[in-house]
Parts: C-alpha cells; structure tokens; sequence
C-alpha cells in the first residue's frame, strides 16, 4: 500500500512561498512598498491596495484585522493556522492615511479660503482649488485629505476641460448648476479625464478622492445610460484609484451601494437624513467602512447617527465654510481597513 499523502505543515509553505517568490514580488511593487512575511494565498491585485503595514488573516472566508506592524497581538508567520492568508504590507508614507473608518470625524468644504484649522480626522477639499502647500500643512497636522473632482459631469470652468467642451460625450446640462452639463461615461475621452484627475490628485499629495455625480444613469443626462454602463464606469473608478495608492468614496449612489461596496473604501452621502436613507448604508458600516453624511436643512441629526455609527455634519449647501456642526468631537485614531476581493 502506498503511504498516504500528507499535506506539508503551513510553516514550511509560508517559508517556500517566502524563499521563492518574495524576491519576484517585491520586484513588482512600485518604489516605496515593501513586503514583510508571506502572502497565503497571493492576490496578484494586491499590491495595488493602499494600506500601511496592516496584519491580516483569512479565517474560514473573512478576513481579519490583526493590527499595525506596531501594535501587539499581530501573528508572526509560524503561528498562522491551516487555512488562513497572511500577509503583511508596509509604504513609506504618512501613518494613518490609508482607512477611513466607522466613526471618522470629518470636515467638508469646497469653495472659498480653506480653514485649515478644523479639529476632524479627515478634510475633503478641491481638487484644483487646493494648492499642494495647503494639502502638506493638512498632512503636517495628521489629517486625511480627499480630494473633490466631478467624475460624471464637465464643469466648464475647471482647466482641463477645454478639448472637450463641444464634443459629443458632452450631454444635457446639469439642472440647478449653471454651466455643469452631464457626461457620457462610456465614452474613452472621459475616461482619459478622470484618469488624469487621479495622476492629479497623487501629485498633489491628496490620500484620496471623491468622485462626483457617479449616478448619472438616473438622471436625464442626454445619454441612455444603464446601471451596468454605471456600475462599469464607477468600478473603474475605484480600480484606477487603487492603482494610484489612493482611497476612493462613493458618492451617494445608493441604489449601487450593494454592487460598489466591496470596491469603494467609504462612502459619502448628502441629506440621507432628510430623506430618510440612512439605514441604506449598512453594507458600509457592517464592514467597518465610513459614512460621511453632510446635512444641510435644521440641526444634525446627531442622536439617529450615533445610532447608526454615521460621521454626520451640518454645512451650509454650498460648502464654502460658512456653517459647520459635527456629531463628532475630537479626532479618532485610524485603523486598518479590509482588504477587497
């Protein structure tokens, strides 16, 4: 009789999978990562993903947050269980940009001098109003900063609008915003400009974006959009970003939020208060992701968003920091966010 096969210890693999392949990954990163231990099993997209030395584990289909490479409690490699993924990534930049959390204070303002001076978590500016000194005196004070571009309409007041202002991808105007007209996302050239925004936005220094008016689908934009044309166009979104070490939100889009939510790092959402929305973002708090929800009309709804775990504000509509109240106090720390499949 033959012996029977036994499957070699997980240590001995996580050494095989070290020796042999860690040489060839660590050749794939872009400058400035670095791979610490193994990775069981090994996500070819994984180096795109912009967390900062993050311990997790795989455990019977979900992953776990471990902690930083700082913290205790995080498993070394020969104490990994059959069964689980392991890996550890660490980059060389600013602690605690890469996770937007349940519970992150955060502070919204898109026109008019930026105050700099705002006790929150995370800032969300401009992308072309903000200059990259503002952008580093931000850093400098610990803040995440997420920078605002419209990705589904043409303002035709923004700088790198000009080649397409009489084109075809350019639809019906944007009803409420005088000189906004809506976009044809299928389209390449507007998929040339985003990905330009995002080349924009890492230059800058920003840790992440906001893409804009990602739900023309429901709007009377000129084009008939569907929501597989939609949910295309946004995923590339977030993939693009990734790519470029940067988080993305989801921008209101609630009817996508099931289909958005394992590739959108946070989420955020005007009046799902006033409009009695919220409980449509549990998919983002149930993984730990943050919901950022500006209100405009009356007082926050601070006691309904503790509830729920939502970082609400309550702004003045046009975002010019005129009006600001939060349900959050001071800062809270960033944690480590789940990996997406």
């Amino acid at each position: 009789m033959n012996p029977t096969w036994q499957r070699p210890p997980l240590k001995l693999l996580a050494r095989i999978v070290q020796l042999l392949l860690l040489p060839s990954l660590l050749l794939a990163l872009e400058p400035g990562w670095n791979l610490v231990g193994a990775l069981l099993p090994i996500d070819g997209d994984l180096f795109n993903r912009p967390w900062i030395e993050a311990v997790w584990t795989y455990d019977r289909g979900e992953w776990r947050f471990r902690g930083s490479s700082q913290q205790e409690g995080c498993l070394p490699i020969d104490r990994i269980e059959a069964g689980q993924g392991f890996w550890v990534l660490a980059r060389e930049r600013r602690p605690g940009a890469f996770w937007v959390a349940r519970g992150t204070s955060w502070y919204w303002q898109l026109q008019g001098p930026l105050d700099l001076d705002k006790e929150v978590d995370l800032y969300d500016i401009d992308l072309f109003d903000t200059s990259k000194e503002e952008i580093a005196k931000l850093h400098e004070k610990g803040r995440i900063v997420i920078c605002y571009f419209s990705a589904g309409t043409l303002e035709e007041w923004r700088p790198d609008v000009g080649k397409l202002l009489a084109s075809r991808v350019v639809g019906r105007s944007y009803e409420g915003w005088p000189g906004e007209y809506w976009l044809d996302i299928r389209a390449l050239e507007v998929r040339d400009l985003a990905l330009s925004r995002l080349d924009l936005a890492r230059a800058k220094g920003c840790d992440g974006v906001e893409p804009d008016n990602v739900d023309g689908y429901l709007h009377e934009s000129g084009f008939e959009l569907s929501y597989e044309d939609q949910l295309a166009f946004n995923r590339f979104l977030a993939r693009e970003a990734h790519k470029r070490g940067l988080l993305i939100a989801l921008k209101n889009d609630l009817e996508q939020i099931e289909d958005l939510v394992e590739w959108f790092d946070f989420a955020i959402n005007e009046e799902c208060f006033a409009y009695n929305e919220c409980g449509r973002y549990l998919p983002f708090l149930e993984r730990n992701k943050a919901v950022l929800n500006a209100e405009y009309e009356g007082l926050p709804p601070c006691e309904q968003a503790r509830l729920y775990g939502i970082s609400s504000i309550f702004l003045d509509p046009r975002l010019d920091g005129s009006r600001f109240e939060s349900c959050l106090q001071a800062p809270t720390p960033s944690n480590g966010a789940p990996p997406r499949q």
